[in-house]
C-alpha cells in the first residue's frame, strides 16, 4: 500500500518546460495536474481534458494558480507533443518509488505493450511499444520505457532496470528479455531473475526441455529437485499444474555466462476441456535456488497478473488502444497519464469498485478525487 504524504505534484515540478517565455500563458504546473486529474476521471484526449478543465474550474482555482484560466486543448496538445518523455517518466518512476512499500520478495513483472493507434501513417511514424514494471503484490506501475525506433524489448528492459530500485525483488521476464547481460543487471541490482525460454538463446530451451525430459523418464533418480502439483476445476475445465526445479546444473557447460544463475525448472499444463486433453510444458532459468517449487510457482503466475491488472485495465478502463493521441513526445507522455493515474485509481481501496467505475465516481465526486489524489 502506497505510503501517504507525497504529493504527486512535488515530483513533477522538476520537469523541464519546453515553451519560449512568450508562450508561457498557463503554468506547466497546472497544466500536468489538471491533466492527471482529468485522466483520472476518465479523460481520454485533449478536448476531454480541456472540457474537464473548464467544468472543474473553480475547484481547480482551489489550489492552482490559472493565470490565464483553463488552457485550451492545442495548449495541452502541444505542451505534451514537446514535453520531455523521459524526464516525465523519470519523475513518475520516483514518484512511484517514494510512494510506494517494496517489500522483499516482491514480483516484479516485466513485460511491453504495443500503443495500437499511435501510429501516424502521415509522418510514417510507427506505433510505439512501452515496457512496463509491475509491482505485483502493489498492484502498481514501477516504471516505464519506450522501445527506440527499429529496435526491440531487449534495449528497452536495461534502460528500465536502470531506474528502478530493486533489492530483494523477484524480477519475471518472458523469454524475449532472457539475455546475460540483462541477467548481470538484475544481480546488480542485488535483484534475483526469472527468465522464460524460447529459441531465442541458441540451444539453452532445448538443451533445458532434454533434460527434464530425461529425468522424468527415470524418474529424477538420483537429482535432488523439489516438486510441487495444483489441480483445478470449474468453468467445464479440468487443470493440472506441475512444476519441477533443481538445482543441478553441472551438466550446462556455459552456466558461468549467466551471472547468479542456480537453477531450472520445467511447468507442464494439463487441461482437460469438454473432454479433449491438452499438456503445455514451459521452461525458465533462475537465479533462484531450485529447492523450493512452490515460491517458484507463485513467481511465474504472479507474472502473468500484469496482462489483467495493467494491460487488460489500460485496455478496458483506460480504452489505450483507441487512443489517437500520435503527435511528438504526446503518445509516450500520455502513456505516463494513464500510468499516473492507474497507480492512483489502483491505491484507493475505500470505493469497492473497478477502475473504469472509480474514474467515474472522481468525476462525479471532487472529495473522492482528494482522496484519490491524496490530498
Amino acid at each position: 500500500m502506497p505510503k501517504k504524504g507525497s504529493s504527486v505534484a512535488d515530483h513533477f515540478g522538476s520537469i523541464p518546460d519546453p515553451r519560449i517565455n512568450r508562450t508561457k500563458r498557463h503554468l506547466l504546473n497546472d497544466i500536468l495536474v489538471i491533466s492527471i486529474c482529468a485522466v483520472i476521471c476518465s479523460a481520454d484526449d485533449w478536448v476531454a481534458i480541456e472540457q474537464f478543465g473548464k467544468a472543474k474550474k473553480q475547484w481547480f482555482r482551489g489550489f492552482l494558480r490559472l493565470p490565464n484560466g483553463i488552457p485550451s486543448h492545442d495548449t495541452f496538445g502541444r505542451v505534451f507533443a514537446a514535453l520531455d518523455q523521459k524526464a516525465f517518466a523519470s519523475c513518475f518512476t520516483s514518484w512511484i518509488q517514494s510512494v510506494a512499500n517494496i517489500t522483499d520478495g516482491e514480483v516484479v513483472a516485466i513485460d511491453g505493450k504495443t500503443l495500437r493507434r499511435s501510429f501516424d501513417r502521415a509522418s510514417g511514424k510507427a506505433a510505439i511499444h512501452m515496457v512496463s514494471a509491475w509491482a505485483s503484490a502493489n498492484g502498481l506501475v514501477l516504471g516505464q520505457v519506450k522501445t527506440e525506433a527499429k529496435s526491440n524489448e531487449i534495449t528497452a528492459i536495461p534502460k528500465l532496470l536502470e531506474i528502478l530500485d530493486l533489492r530483494g525483488c523477484i524480477v519475471t521476464i518472458d523469454a524475449m528479455g532472457c539475455q546475460k547481460e540483462i541477467a548481470k543487471n538484475i544481480i546488480d541490482k542485488d535483484a534475483h531473475y526469472i527468465f522464460g525460454l524460447k529459441g531465442n538463446q541458441g540451444n539453452l530451451h532445448a538443451d533445458v526441455e532434454a533434460y527434464f525430459q530425461e529425468a522424468l523418464n527415470r524418474d529424477f533418480v538420483g537429482t535432488s529437485y523439489d516438486f510441487i502439483e495444483q489441480k483445478d476445476h470449474g468453468h467445464g475445465r479440468d487443470e493440472c499444474r506441475r512444476l519441477w526445479c533443481t538445482n543441478d546444473l553441472k551438466w550446462f557447460a556455459k552456466r558461468a555466462e549467466w551471472k547468479g544463475l542456480q537453477s531450472i525448472a520445467m511447468i507442464e499444463e494439463e487441461r482437460i476441456i469438454a473432454g479433449k486433453k491438452s499438456v503445455e510444458r514451459r521452461y525458465f532459468i533462475s537465479s533462484l535456488p531450485g529447492d523450493d517449487a512452490k515460491r517458484f510457482g507463485h513467481a511465474v503466475r504472479l507474472h502473468w497478473g500484469i496482462e489483467n491488472g495493467l494491460h487488460w485495465v489500460l485496455d478496458v478502463a483506460f480504452r489505450e488502444d483507441e487512443c489517437r493521441v500520435r503527435t511528438g513526445n504526446a503518445p509516450e507522455n500520455f502513456a505516463t497519464l494513464r500510468h499516473i493515474a492507474t497507480n492512483l485509481l489502483k491505491s484507493e481501496h475505500t470505493a469497492k469498485v473497478g477502475v473504469k467505475n472509480k474514474r467515474l465516481k472522481a468525476g462525479w465526486d471532487e472529495n473522492y478525487l482528494r482522496t484519490v489524489l491524496g490530498i
